[in-house]
């Protein structure tokens, strides 16, 4: 029920639907008579496209969350590397059969990159298909074949396929893993996403060391006009949006302790 409800949600109060529906109020409300409810309509979908998409209003939401948790400075061993799902395009690659990574397809890269590093640690894949409505691959799936094509091994590679959202991710990997105590494992996602996924993870009681990647800012943009392409600083307004109002919800529903969730 959460997953759903969450999904529905978000379809209307993300920025550009939000934008849309606001102005096909107002365009209803024109063609009724109702000039003060079409004009409210209009101006509000007019600003928040405009704060979305022409101002650093995204960035300023983002870099908190990508700030607040920082990599180990010093690894010389690692048991396991968990790698949460989103990196991938689920529907593309289930057409196409190839592994086309989206804007957080870094986690991938980093993942094979860590594979590298320390090549006796478990590599987890942690990542179903996450839609309420489109059908696509599960990115445990993809992300397999992409892994091996960069010369992982298969044998290192374990795959969670159920997990729909960041809360089954941790509570279904822990599930499977059964981590031992003395253990370290990595946690790899995108930065500002971060937060909630150390938070569900100690929640599951999964101990795991944050390996933060997919930056998107700089942490010197202010506040400011132009100072992204229209669609990055929609993207990124989106992704804060969601990342915020995710938190909150997860807070009080009780499934993490804080609604800002910090190192310990």
């Amino acid at each position: 029920m959460f997953f759903v409800a969450s999904k529905v949600f978000w379809f209307f109060i993300q920025p550009l639907n939000l934008s849309i529906i606001l102005l096909l109020v107002g365009v209803a409300a024109l063609f009724a008579g109702w000039r003060r409810l079409a004009l409210t309509g209009c101006l509000g979908s007019l600003l928040i496209l405009g704060i979305a998409a022409w101002t650093s209003f995204g960035a300023l939401l983002l870099n908190p969350l990508e700030e607040r948790f920082q990599r180990p400075e010093a690894l010389t061993k690692v048991d396991g590397i968990v790698v949460l799902g989103g990196g991938l395009e689920g529907a593309i690659n289930l057409a196409r059969g190839g592994y086309e990574l989206n804007r957080a397809g870094d986690r991938f890269v980093e993942t094979a990159i860590l594979a590298r590093r320390f090549p006796d640690a478990k590599v987890v894949i942690s990542g179903g298909v996450g839609s309420l409505i489109l059908d696509g691959e599960s990115d445990a799936v993809t992300a397999e074949r992409l892994l091996i094509a960069l010369g992982v091994d298969r044998s290192r590679l374990v795959l969670e396929t159920e997990s729909r959202n960041t809360f089954e991710n941790a509570l279904f990997t822990r599930r499977m893993i059964s981590p031992e105590s003395g253990e370290t494992w990595l946690l790899v996602t995108s930065a500002f996403h971060m937060p909630r996924s150390m938070a569900l993870f100690r929640k599951a009681d999964f101990a795991v060391l944050p390996w933060p990647v997919d930056y998107r800012t700089s942490g010197r943009e202010g506040f400011g006009f132009f100072r992204d392409n229209p669609a990055d600083s929609l993207n990124n307004a989106t992704m804060g949006i969601r990342e915020w109002i995710g938190l909150v919800a997860y807070w009080l529903s009780g499934k993490i302790a804080s609604p800002f969730p910090g190192p310990a």
